[in-house]
């Protein structure tokens, strides 16, 4: 007889994953909107701020769910990941990065909710000067991929109504 396979967050597109993450980060007390977020632009690339209201939970969720997939990463390249393309006039659009400091912020509120850790990376022990603790990034704790895979096969339902056919994997 078979066991009972349980979904990953690999196994679930994003755009099912995502939305149900982010209705499971409101309810988390650490991760809380700051009062500056509702008129911040989330990049360089972007002329206006979010128009929805739970865009903070939706890019918490987003970026766990990356966090978790190319982890460890830095909050330079997730910025870099949700950047677009900066409008530079009659001159040819060059990447534009996204805001480092709701990136970060979010990192760090993920980090208090136990759900991102930071991986520790060489440490550098310059002569005169005392040693310097480097840093890989960011990683995903096992309580952040628990509920990440949780909320993954709980979704799965809607994900096999959705695209018929996955039911055979």
């Amino acid at each position: 007889m078979l066991g009972v396979v349980m979904t990953t967050f690999y196994d679930v597109p994003a755009n099912f994953l995502i939305p149900a993450l982010a209705e499971q980060l409101k309810s988390n007390d650490a991760i809380k909107m700051p009062d500056w977020a509702d008129v911040v632009k989330t990049g360089s690339s972007r002329e206006r701020p979010p128009t929805q209201t739970d865009w903070w939970h939706t890019r918490g969720a987003a970026l766990l769910r990356k966090i978790a997939r190319q982890g460890p990463i830095g909050v330079t390249a997730l910025s870099q990941e949700y950047g677009g393309r900066k409008n530079n006039g009659s001159k040819p659009n060059t990447p534009g990065v996204g805001s480092r400091k709701v990136i970060r912020i979010l990192v760090q509120q993920l980090e208090t909710a136990g759900l991102v850790s930071t991986q520790s990376g060489r440490l550098v022990e310059p002569e005169g000067r005392e040693a310097t603790q480097l840093y890989n990034g960011r990683i995903i704790t096992p309580a952040g991929h628990k509920l990440l895979n949780e909320v993954a096969h709980s979704v799965r339902p809607d994900v096999e109504a959705a695209y018929s056919g996955l039911d055979k994997y």
